[in-house]
């Protein structure tokens, strides 16, 4: 077995194994560590979910997403109700403050537009949206409010990688110009990779992580 035909029925195996997913549906392929995800799931949530999890496979360098969300009739709403349901799920999420998100929905696919404090808060307000009904995509436009301080964003960072057991501190590094993040370095799995930026998105003033971590 290749190691392309090994990633793919690893993949194919961690859809099967997740309770969230109809992965019958679903096919995946393989070619040089890069995933291709095609077919159809029948929510947005399961969607994500099959991104998610292919995410976790070891060897995952990145992924091509082409799943097409086909909603069940009785699951379809009209964008007028999708709104009004997306700023009443909003309004009573605590993380989020009011009047800081706004969304748009187009024939299903929503658009979140704002400025928040803190990322978990930007999110936040995708977790919000994803699972609901009648959603056939996001696009997550939320920005971070600036507090820059470049100094001390980096050392926060390296602070906190170091407290991580996942990460060797001298194989990551950590360049900040502005509220403006890039990892640098080498890392065993895309689950560090992606570890290694949520750590970066966790300091307070950073806006954008440039994650240009390898897999090694």
């Amino acid at each position: 077995m290749t190691p392309d035909e090994r990633l793919k029925h690893d993949v194919l195996a961690e859809l099967a194994w997740d309770p969230s997913i109809t992965a019958a549906a679903l096919v995946a392929s393989a070619k040089d560590g890069i995933v291709t995800l095609t077919g159809r799931t029948t929510s947005f949530a399961q969607k994500h979910a099959a991104e998610a999890a292919t995410h976790r496979v070891k060897g995952v360098k990145a992924i091509a997403s082409e799943i097409e969300v086909d909603l069940p009739f009785e699951h379809r709403r009209t964008d007028e109700d999708i709104a009004a349901a997306i700023v009443n799920r909003l309004d009573w999420d605590a993380a989020i403050l009011p009047d800081t998100v706004t969304a748009q929905v187009r024939d299903g696919w929503v658009t979140l537009n704002g400025a928040v404090d803190w990322n978990f808060q930007r999110e936040t307000a995708a977790l919000d949206v994803q699972s609901m009904l009648g959603v056939v995509g996001l696009t997550n436009q939320i920005t971070i409010k600036p507090r820059a301080n470049a100094e001390r964003i980096a050392e926060g960072i390296h602070s906190a990688l170091g407290r991580s057991w996942f990460f060797d501190p001298k194989s990551v590094g950590v360049a900040v110009v502005g509220d403006h993040v890039r990892l640098t370095g080498s890392v065993h799995t895309e689950n560090e990779r992606r570890l290694a930026a949520v750590t970066a998105w966790g300091c307070p003033g950073v806006a954008i992580v440039e994650n240009d971590l390898s897999i090694v």
